[in-house]
């Protein structure tokens, strides 16, 4: 029995979110039958969050313990033969008994993008949000920077009974502007409930101007999630990287005839 860990791509849009659940097709079960058909073992994959149905993913981090003989390299070859196009295993490595995807994680960081143009885009939609909006992108970075250090983040995202604690540190938001889209990457210690999602709904009410720049240090002083924007798409959210202590997935991944593309590293 070992320990390995996985970085995951997947299409969002193909899937009820990671999390496993009766009569939805979810990731967590996608690679756990793909587990099974390649090794005969039932196992339990741990992600590294809960992605929600829609999200898109292009480094989820998850592990296992499997007692499989197949070495790592064949083991990804053959997890992946059992996977549909809308997820792929980029890398697989053993690790330490003690790794956990979700546990030993210490930051993540998400992009938020956002078509911009005067018709609906008719390539990509299940990809990226879109605004038709003149949009005051001053006022929104001003109101995105209340953003950046530790705060009670329960005003800018769904209730959740069940944590313990709302606050998170936001260690920076960047803004990427092109001249048919808008995103950001926000990188923080972890994030709440669709809290991505409020903070995108929120920065593009203030770039319409229907609310305030200030609106946002007001919701995370106050708490209070009905003054701010509603969640935005989650067709426009992706899980860039999650963040350890340790480095993950060292080196060029080198195949028995190189690495692929034009390039020789």
């Amino acid at each position: 029995m070992r320990n390995v860990r996985m970085q995951i791509a997947y299409d969002g849009s193909e899937f009820f979110g990671w999390q496993r659940q009766a009569g939805f097709e979810t990731v967590q079960e996608t690679l756990e039958a793909a587990l099974l058909a390649a090794t005969g073992e039932d196992v339990v994959v741990q992600g590294s969050g809960r992605t929600d149905t829609g999200v898109h993913a292009l480094r989820q981090v998850g592990n296992c313990h499997i007692a499989t003989a197949l070495e790592d390299d064949s083991l990804r070859h053959a997890v992946n033969a059992h996977l549909p196009a809308s997820i792929v295993v980029g890398r697989l490595e053993t690790c330490a008994d003690d790794f956990h995807a979700r546990f030993s994680a210490c930051g993540k960081r998400y992009l938020y993008l956002t078509a911009t143009s005067r018709f609906r885009p008719p390539v990509g939609q299940r990809y990226a949000a879109w605004s038709h909006f003149v949009l005051d992108f001053p006022a929104m970075r001003q109101a995105a920077e209340a953003l950046i250090g530790e705060h009670d983040f329960s005003g800018l995202s769904k209730a959740a009974p069940e944590r313990k604690s709302s606050v998170r540190r936001v260690r920076s938001l960047r803004w990427i502007r092109h001249r048919k889209s808008l995103a950001f990457v926000i990188e923080a210690d972890g994030f709440l409930y669709n809290m991505v999602r409020a903070i995108a709904g929120t920065l593009f009410e203030v770039g319409r101007g229907r609310l305030s720049p200030e609106v946002v240090a007001r919701a995370l002083a106050d708490g209070d999630r009905s003054r701010v924007g509603a969640t935005a798409a989650a067709g426009g959210l992706y899980l860039l990287r999650v963040r350890y202590d340790e480095p993950l997935f060292r080196g060029r991944d080198r195949g028995p005839r190189g690495v692929p593309g034009a390039f020789d590293y």
